[in-house]
Formats: C-alpha cells, sequence, structure tokens
C-alpha cells in the first residue's frame, strides 16, 4: 500500500512545534515572539509563558551578549543566513547547557524575524571531554607512575639504611629525617594509585550511593558545626555497579573539598537522582569558588591552591569516575561556590 501526501495537507505549524530541536521567532531587540514544544524541554519550563515576549538575552551568558546582538542585527537587518554557532545557554534552574544555534531569516506580514534553530550538543560535549580527559588521564598516568616508581626505589633503600644508623646511632634528627621520608613515600604510593588504578584491583559490587553518601557525611561530623547540610536523595533503590571502596574515596575527597572551601559558615547540598540510564550525584558547597584557570586543570596530578595539600585528591576522583564510564562536571563563581557533578551508569 502507497501512503501519497499532497503538500496542501501537511500541517507546517504541527511539524514545527513537534521538531526535536528548539526552535524560536525573534524580533527586535531579542524578544520571543514564537517557541516550540522542544524549547520547554530544552529550558526545562513547565509553560511557553516563561518564555514568550522575553528577551532572549536572559537564556545567554552575559560575555556573548554583544556577539549574539551582532548576529541578530546581521538577519534583521541584511537577511543574511548565519552559519553554526556553538555557545551555552541557561536553564531555568541556571545549570548550564552547550547548543548548537543556526540563525536564518524569515518573513511575516512583511516583516523581517529571525528563525533560531537551537539542538541540544551537552551529551555530545560530555563525549568529548571524556574521551579528551581519558586522553590526557592516560599520558599523565603513565609518565607519574613512571617518576613515582624511579623516585620510590632509592628512597626505600634510603630508608633501609635510615634504620640501620638509628639502630647503631640513635639521634632525634635522624626520627625527624625517618618521619618525612614516610610522608614523602606514602605521596608516591598514591600517585601509583591513582595513576594505575588498576594495580589495586577490586571486585564489582552492586553500591546504594545514597546510603553510603549518608555515611561518608558522618565522618565529617566534627566539621560541620559551622556548616549547614541539606541532603536530596531521590530514586535511593538505584544502584550503581561499580569498585566501592574506589568510589567512596573519591566521594570522600569531593565532599572533604567542598567542606574545605567554606571559610567560615556556609552551605553543602547533596543531591541524588536518576536520568536517563545514569545516577547523577550534585555537591553544592558555599565556598572561596574556583578560578577560570584552574577549573580548566582539574584532575591533574599536584595541582593543589590548599598549602599543605598535595594535589592528588581530585586526580583520584577523575580517573575513579572515568573508569566507570562516568562523567564529572564542575561549576564555579569565586566568592560564591562550586558544583561538581558526577554521572555514573546505571542499568
Amino acid at each position: 500500500m502507497q501512503l501519497k501526501i499532497e503538500s496542501v495537507d501537511i500541517d507546517f505549524h504541527q511539524l514545527v512545534n513537534n521538531s526535536l530541536n528548539a526552535i524560536w521567532i525573534v524580533g527586535e531587540e531579542g524578544k520571543i515572539y514564537y517557541c516550540n514544544r522542544a524549547c520547554l524541554k530544552l529550558l526545562e519550563v513547565s509553560s511557553s509563558e516563561n518564555i514568550l515576549f522575553q528577551n532572549l538575552y536572559i537564556f545567554l551568558p552575559p560575555d556573548i551578549h554583544e556577539i549574539c546582538k551582532d548576529r541578530l542585527r546581521r538577519v534583521l537587518e541584511d537577511k543574511e543566513t548565519l552559519d553554526l554557532f556553538e555557545t551555552k545557554m541557561i536553564r531555568s534552574d541556571g545549570e548550564m547547557i552547550d547548543v548548537e544555534i543556526r540563525t536564518v531569516p524569515c518573513t511575516f506580514e512583511n516583516k523581517v524575524f529571525a528563525q533560531v534553530v537551537i539542538h541540544d550538543i551537552t551529551h555530545r560535549k560530555k563525549a568529548e571531554k571524556l574521551l579528551n580527559d581519558q586522553g590526557k588521564l592516560a599520558s599523565i598516568g603513565q609518565i607519574s607512575a613512571s617518576i613515582a616508581h624511579e623516585i620510590k626505589n632509592p628512597l626505600t633503600s634510603v630508608k633501609g639504611f635510615l634504620q640501620l644508623l638509628k639502630e647503631s646511632q640513635p639521634h632525634y634528627y635522624l626520627d625527624i629525617m625517618e618521619s618525612e621520608l614516610d610522608k614523602a613515600l606514602a605521596t608516591l604510593q598514591n600517585l601509583l594509585h591513582v595513576s594505575k588504578p588498576d594495580l589495586f584491583e577490586e571486585p564489582l559490587v552492586p553500591i546504594e550511593l545514597c546510603k553510603e553518601l549518608d555515611s561518608l557525611l558522618f565522618l565529617f561530623q566534627e566539621k560541620l558545626y559551622n556548616v549547614k547540610t541539606e541532603l536530596i536523595f531521590r530514586d535511593s533503590e538505584r544502584v550503581v555497579v561499580g569498585k566501592r571502596n574506589l568510589l567512596l574515596k573519591a566521594f570522600f575527597n569531593l565532599i572533604k573539598n567542598a567542606l574545605e572551601a567554606i571559610i567560615e559558615k556556609g552551605d553543602i547540598k547533596i543531591e541524588h537522582y536518576y536520568e536517563d540510564g545514569f545516577i547523577n550525584i550534585k555537591i553544592f558547597d558555599t565556598g572561596v569558588g574556583i578560578s577560570e584557570d584552574i577549573l580548566k586543570k582539574l584532575g591533574t596530578p599536584f595541582l593543589t591552591t590548599k598549602t599543605e595539600g598535595t594535589g592528588l585528591g581530585l586526580t583520584q576522583v577523575f580517573t575513579t569516575i572515568h573508569e566507570h564510564g562516568g562523567t564529572i562536571s564542575v561549576q564555579s563563581v569565586i566568592g560564591e561556590g562550586t558544583v561538581f557533578h558526577v554521572q555514573l551508569p546505571c542499568d
């Protein structure tokens, strides 16, 4: 049986409204006159009233406003069809998403508007970042493990001779030397651990992260007297399969960092929920924040802003999450706080 459709029978409004891509019709000064259903999902709003007749710039980061104003002018005044443009947008909950935008002129009642087609590329960007991070961590891991191994061997020999020296000629300075040497060897052992996690094999087991996160927070009780904590656990029955000790160490490091980022009083919020095949864990803090330069380098061994930090905690976090097929993203504003967002696959 053949299905013949005449062009006059096609409801083009329905096609646009049900498009998988978000579509805006935008006029002068960035006012939005139309949005389809995909826009509601993209920006996570319940009604088109939250979008219509709003200024498009409220959904865009301030640093690209001038660029977007120029692009809109080229469409409305010069009737120019613009090339694809990758940028970020701001959802109703404040979360930043990656999008790809194509803008073309369209005419209604002899007036030119801009048709803006928005494609969500957040998952693609996360996949690209994951591959890039895995490649960088693998290279850094190989170099770090090689260096750690070469340094550890002679230091172990030095420690052996130092112990012999202590037996024959005990001295307070020798005790200090041995203590400092133990710290150096412990740091090298940690570096080997995060560089070559497979050297420390651990069975894969089902893990209820809500229970584990609650237990981890209890370990920091003495540091919580001036910090307000909020736990929002949804889909707590969901489990991930992974290496329990490695994952607990990773979340221990994230909570510890969040607490240490708060100078005096502040808030920490931990969210857990299931979405699109992934368990999502978000750890919010109202600490000092992380600069843009440091954000780009997070996960690199020995990168730290703490006076007594080794710079290996976040390396372990990134390595562990990636080893479990997950992703980790960070958003931070200096003076306001930081959000670590971990996604782990869940059957």
